[in-house]
């Protein structure tokens, strides 16, 4: 069936809102999928941080063992009472989707023994990875929760851009942790998050 018969069917069956919602849980799956392969598969190989909450629980993966995606959600729980009382809409998909990107990251996690790649091709890679992802999901008024919630209302109330609030915020995470993760970390980490922030920027403007 082409992408056009399939679009019509579910218009049918399902009805301009029902076509809607599952936009928005096919865009929540396809990024959180995205973002746990980007994250298990190229950056915990080589220790290299993504930046934001998922950085602060990388860091805590890294030196205390604890599971990515379980801190991750732990950590984003703040942000996401504070959707509830200033934008429900955003609540209930940045909550949904950081339960499941949470989900994912700890489901392949199995993915750092993966890919044997040097350093450098990891973090591109990663970063590209991850920058679809998370722009896929803001595109469709979903999120991993964290810091790309934070982005998210600072970009509604400013005109600053989006993938450049990613990047400031998750650059300040990525700096906290160089005293432990050592100078080559700290670069490969701020190429990888520059790459995300730019290509989650044109997904989410864009496509």
């Amino acid at each position: 069936m082409s992408p056009i018969l399939f679009s019509v069917f579910l218009f049918y069956v399902l009805g301009k809102w029902g076509v809607t919602i599952f936009v928005k849980v096919a865009a929540m799956f396809t990024g959180s999928i995205l973002v746990g392969i980007a994250i298990n598969g190229f950056l915990v190989p080589h220790h290299l941080l993504d930046g934001g909450i998922v950085g602060i629980a990388l860091i805590l993966h890294y030196y205390f063992e604890f599971r990515t995606g379980l801190w991750t959600a732990m950590l984003s729980l703040p942000l996401s009472i504070y959707a509830w009382f200033n934008d429900r809409k955003q609540f209930y998909g940045s909550f949904q989707g950081m339960i499941v990107t949470a989900f994912f990251i700890d489901v392949l996690a199995p993915l750092e023994y993966q890919f044997p790649l040097p350093i450098w091709l990891s973090s591109v890679l990663g970063g590209a990875i991850s920058g679809v992802g998370v722009g896929l999901m803001l595109r469709y008024k979903t999120s991993t929760g964290g810091t790309d919630l934070l982005a998210y209302f600072i970009a509604k109330a400013t005109p600053l851009n989006i993938g450049l609030l990613i990047f400031l915020i998750d650059g300040i995470i990525v700096l906290m942790g160089y005293p432990t993760l050592g100078l080559e970390s700290l670069l490969f980490s701020t190429l990888t998050i520059l790459i995300a922030g730019s290509v989650a920027s044109i997904c989410y403007e864009r496509i």
